[in-house]
């Protein structure tokens, strides 16, 4: 699948992460915050926006195989946070744009976001409503050639930084799943506000915010796609967020285990080093090859994605099997490095935390399981 084009591509993401991210990477944890315009702009200047998207648009033009790569090599940073903050940006709070959006939304918000003069966000969660989606209640109502939105969106990432978000909205009084549509909320309209920061157990250097909207005005043309169809898009979209999930955890498992297998060689304990104990050898070996057989996994899904197959089963069973296996991964790595490994001044607290979102953002191991279990007939 990857040819010498995705190898060069990969060297420059992977030198990137070594020379512009990971220097930075405390000074950005203890801040709270990245400067994501300033390293959008680097990266866009780059070409590493809009892989998939029209030329016509910032975009790049490539296949999906290109998105694979870069999410591996993002999730090989010494943060989790820059492959979700990247992720959001490019893979889930665009996707639904370029595929439907009018050529007048697209100019004046995706290529400036694939050009990284813009931040991008998506906004789906409320208070009161999560994995039920159909839940949501912030709402648009039509004033002449406006929408007037009313409402809040939570766990909102890039939320802080973000110039317009790709906001799920109720556009009528149907019910559950019917009435929504999808909007681009410029963050600079007056009525929108962040109403706080929220403070997380990982991924801290990724701004979350609790966003509200207070008769916030935006031209209905602003509209993704068509009105009403804002659910099915956006069940679209979290496919695209779910692959892009399992991709990044597969490189920050491979770096995880790389870095502990170095560490335990030299760790001297009774005489000898750690690594010539053959439990731990066979216990990393396993979960080597647990990694593969998903890494192998999310090439088939990007095949059968890059040949226009339905990618939702394969995206299902990439994100829990990710998120399952990555707590595994980075319990075991911190496990193997004893005290040590417990203390912040060492990666293995900083993996563990940020790796614990994989089961619960974008979609949660039950919710990966309950779309499966319908799917296979798995229901009363």
């Amino acid at each position: 699948m990857f040819t010498e084009d995705h190898h060069q591509f990969r060297s420059m993401v992977r030198s990137f992460v070594e020379q512009e991210i990971n220097p930075h990477v405390d000074a950005w944890e203890a801040d709270g915050m990245m400067p994501l315009h300033e390293i959008f702009a680097e990266m866009g200047s780059l070409g590493m926006f809009g892989l998939e998207y029209d030329e016509a648009f910032g975009g790049q033009g490539a296949d999906h195989s290109f998105t694979v790569v870069m999410a591996e090599e993002l999730g090989r940073a010494d943060n989790g946070s820059i492959g979700m903050a990247v992720g959001v940006h490019t893979d889930m709070a665009t996707p639904s744009l370029h595929k439907y959006g009018s050529e007048n939304l697209k100019r004046t918000y995706l290529a400036p976001a694939m050009a990284g003069e813009m931040v991008a966000a998506v906004a789906v969660t409320e208070p009161d409503a999560g994995s039920d989606v159909a839940a949501i209640r912030t709402h648009a109502s039509r004033d002449g050639d406006q929408w007037v939105i009313n409402g809040s969106k939570m766990y909102i990432t890039n939320g802080l930084q973000a110039d317009w978000i790709c906001a799920l909205v109720r556009t009528s009084g149907e019910g559950g799943h019917l009435g929504m549509s999808q909007i681009v909320v410029p963050t600079d309209a007056p009525g929108f506000a962040v109403s706080k920061k929220l403070d997380k157990f990982g991924m801290r250097a990724s701004d979350t915010g609790l966003l509200t909207f207070t008769d916030m005005r935006v031209p209905v043309e602003n509209v993704i796609g068509e009105v009403g169809r804002g659910f099915q898009q956006q069940m679209a979209q979290f496919v695209v967020e779910r692959m892009w999930a399992a991709y990044s955890a597969v490189g920050g498992m491979e770096r995880a285990l790389t870095r502990t297998r170095d560490y335990l060689k030299e760790r001297i304990v009774f005489g000898e080093p750690l690594m010539a104990n053959a439990h731990i050898q066979y216990r990393l070996a396993e979960l080597a090859a647990e990694v593969d057989l998903l890494k192998q996994y999310n090439y088939t899904a990007a095949r059968a994605i890059i040949s226009g197959d339905d990618p939702t089963r394969f995206a299902t069973i990439a994100k829990l099997k990710s998120g399952k296996l990555g707590r595994e991964v980075a319990d075991m790595c911190m496990q193997y490095h004893g005290g040590v490994g417990y203390m912040e001044e060492t990666w293995t607290a900083r993996y563990l935390r940020d790796t614990r979102l994989g089961a619960i953002g974008g979609g949660s191991d039950e919710t990966m399981l309950a779309v499966l279990a319908r799917m296979d007939g798995y229901t009363a």
